[in-house]
């Protein structure tokens, strides 16, 4: 798919999110590269060679935000498009993943720990 449809998918996957999340979501940017930099997968344990990643997030989690924190640039979360495209089996199945990861990575970014992101990502975000 084009890069402009996906961004779509992403922009709708991040409209999606109930609107208490996206109330308290600020300085942060949400964008879509081609493929993790091997610098990106070995950053969080993962083999260039053997691993694949469909998105990242790359800042400093609210919580631990300090009182000082702030002119800084944003925060960034990055979807990988063809790493996305490359697993999913069809376009639909490229929209289910690309939201699950904009769920996952803005998880993240409130800095829930592993237990809150899966209940998250079993659909309790919507909630």
């Amino acid at each position: 798919m084009t890069r402009e449809k996906f961004e779509r998918l992403v922009a709708e996957a991040l409209d999606g999110l109930p609107l208490k999340f996206r109330e308290k979501m600020a300085n942060i940017a949400v964008t879509v590269e081609s493929w993790p930099s091997h610098e990106d997968l070995e950053s969080v344990g993962l083999d260039p060679e053997e691993d694949a990643l469909y998105g990242l997030y790359h800042g400093v989690p609210l919580p631990e935000r300090e009182f000082n924190y702030g002119n800084t640039l944003p925060d960034r979360i990055v979807l990988y498009q063809d790493v996305i495209e490359e697993d999913a089996e069809n376009e639909e199945d490229a929209k289910a993943i690309a939201q699950e990861t904009v769920v996952h990575e803005v998880g993240h970014y409130f800095g829930l720990s592993d237990e809150e992101m899966e209940e998250w990502e079993a659909g309790g975000w919507r909630e």
